[in-house]
Order: C-alpha cells, then structure tokens, then sequence
C-alpha cells in the first residue's frame, strides 16, 4: 500500500467476487452436518495486513511485545504479514472504522456484554465484516470438494515449511478463485457462534496456522474461542455483501 492510497481504497480494490452457490459444513466431534446457501458476497483475497491495521488503527499489535506504532513496523512481523493477536472484538472494530474511512454504513452495533452477545451484524449495511462460516468454506474450497486447494507445500505454510514464524501474505499459490492464505499462515476468525448451546459465546475460526500440523491444515477444520481471545498464529479477513 502505497502513501498515497487511502486504507479503503486499497483494500476494495483488492476483493474478490464471489460467485453464489452452497455449502455443506460438518463438525467432526459431533458428526454433524449442514447445508447452507450463499449468497453472492466480495472477499480480500489475503489476511488482513500489518501494514493496512496500522494506516486504520494507528498501532498494530506485535507478537508478545505489545503494540507498533507508526515509527516501528517491523517489530513482530513485517508490514506484509497477517495481523494477529487481535480478539473477535478486536477485528470487528477494525471492520467498521475502515467502513466509516470509506464512506459506508458499518457492520456491526457492539455494547457493554464481557462475552459479547450483545454484536449485533446490520445485514443491510454495506461496510466491511467478517466473512460467516459459510462463506468462508465456501470460498476456500473454489468449487471443489477437496479439502485443500493445492498440494499443501504450495499452497500453505505450515509447521512442515514456515520456519515456525508466520509469512507475508499471498507468497502461496493462490485457490482457484485467486484467494491466498485460505489454507495456512494465519487462522481467520469468522462472525459465526461455534455452538452456542455447548461453548456459549465461542466464535469460530478457520485456516489452520504456520505452526498447525497437516491436518489443521484443511478448509473442513472448525477452532473456535472467546471473542477476546489473542494470539499470534489468529487473524482475520474483510468481506463485503453484494
């Protein structure tokens, strides 16, 4: 991102349109599954950014050395590296001031609640968001039923490749839909509850991570956390509505 591009600018220059179609999803500990529509929706084709977090945000978080300023970007990972420990929370603020920067309605109403039950999504709004579970899935497989979108040391970094540290972003072959890092690098929190009745406020989280095994490594794999949850292998993605 150069000076001279607005944060808004150049991260809606950069989404990808979704086609519309259908998903099956399925919980592995509970064997269940589920289908579900999706609608057609725009999706940046990588993590969220150090570099983009930073021109929003004014800091951006650093692995286990507490926040960047302006003046030091490259303490905990380069511009070009997915943003991590941020909450749910965190990557929701972060969504509706990039929407106000671009002149759209944001996303999402937050209050007071701890567990934060009280979000509530506008689904007529037109700003950035996180991407629902399906659409996530959807998105990640392109059209295919495989759980990966290529052979895993080209498409990811993971434990067996990373160097156990996380990547810049979109330095592995893209799905075919032109979306990077769906598998790998970072995971990415999504709007969803996993199961409210078992985990109450629990979000989910997709993608596996640079230090995740193979099998985290996989577009059917489910985590989930408390929304305030932070760590350095969890990040997020900007979605649209059409």
């Amino acid at each position: 991102m150069s000076p001279e591009t607005a944060p808004s600018r150049a991260a809606e220059e950069e989404l990808v349109s979704i086609p519309a179609g259908e998903i099956v999803l399925r919980d592995e500990g509970t064997r269940t599954e589920w289908k579900a529509e999706v609608p057609a929706f725009r999706l940046a084709p990588y993590p969220v950014t150090r570099e983009l977090y930073l021109a929003v945000r004014g800091e951006a978080p650093s692995s286990g050395t507490g926040p960047t300023s302006g003046a030091d970007l490259t303490s905990g990972g380069g511009p070009r590296t997915p943003v991590t420990e941020v909450s749910w929370m965190d990557a929701l603020r972060f969504c509706d001031l990039l929407s106000r920067e671009a002149g759209l309605t944001p996303c999402y109403v937050t209050g007071d609640d701890p567990d934060a039950l009280d979000v509530v999504r506008d689904e007529a709004a037109d700003g950035y968001r996180l991407p629902t579970e399906a659409e996530w899935e959807y998105a990640c497989r392109a059209g295919t039923p495989d759980v990966r979108y290529g052979e895993l040391d080209e498409s990811a970094w993971h434990r067996g490749n990373s160097g156990d540290r996380v990547h810049d972003v979109a330095t592995r072959a893209p799905n075919a839909w032109g979306l990077h890092d769906m598998i790998g690098n970072v995971w990415e929190w999504c709007w969803d509850l996993y199961d409210p009745a078992v985990y109450g406020p629990y979000r989910v989280f997709r993608g596996g991570g640079a230090y995740d095994h193979p099998r985290a490594c996989r577009a059917s794999c489910r985590r989930k956390s408390h929304p305030t949850f932070r760590i350095d292998d969890l990040g997020f993605r900007l979605a649209r509505s059409v």
